[in-house]
């Protein structure tokens, strides 16, 4: 159904879901082919405000757990059933893709196949990890705005996979390489203040 959609039409779909809630199985089976990469966009938009503890916290072990997944090659993610059967009011997922989309509909008019080489399952297993690296840069972001270059990051890889343009990729590393640095200079600190103290 979304092989050849855009991402910005498949949120746009998840938002016109009928009910007045929906589960993350309903979600997953609106994200269908597109379930790992639109997963990873969907957890990382969150964190692209400031948030929070312990939003970054989920947010980051769930992108974790699609990494894993990702890295050993499953065709589909798998979550647990309780998770599945978690809701969110419909209209808490409209205000959130409402809010989204104009952002993505602008990224899609520059976007298109590019650097395609990614798109292979050797080169998504390798997304994977770094997916990986980056979900726990963001577990261990400083609190409230830290995890927004991060969230940023995972976003832009998340819609470089969805789309198939290494370019946005690439733009999302380069995000994420200044996430990580901070998320390790914030452990960093939180170390050293220890060593002082005892």
């Amino acid at each position: 159904m979304f092989s050849n959609a855009r991402t910005s039409q498949v949120l746009a779909a998840l938002a016109s879901q009928p009910g007045e809630r929906l589960t993350v199985r309903d979600i997953m089976g609106v994200l269908q082919d597109r379930a790992f990469a639109l997963l990873i966009v969907l957890l990382a938009l969150p964190n692209c405000l400031p948030m929070p503890p312990p939003i970054p916290l989920v947010c980051g072990m769930l992108l974790a757990l699609v990494a894993v997944q990702i890295v050993y090659g499953r065709p589909t993610p798998w979550l647990p059933n309780a998770l599945l059967n978690r809701s969110i009011a419909s209209v808490d997922v409209e205000r959130a893709v409402t809010r989204a989309l104009p952002v993505f509909r602008r990224l899609e008019r520059f976007s298109k196949p590019r650097m395609t080489f990614l798109d292979t399952p050797f080169a998504m297993r390798l997304m994977g990890l770094v997916i990986l690296v980056m979900a726990f840069g963001l577990l261990f972001a400083p609190p409230f705005v830290g995890q927004i270059p991060m969230g940023l990051a995972i976003c832009l890889v998340g819609l470089g996979l969805v789309e198939r343009d290494g370019i946005v990729v690439l733009c999302g590393l380069v995000i994420g390489t200044f996430g990580l640095t901070l998320s390790l200079g914030f452990i960093y600190a939180i170390f050293s203040g220890l060593e002082t103290l005892f």
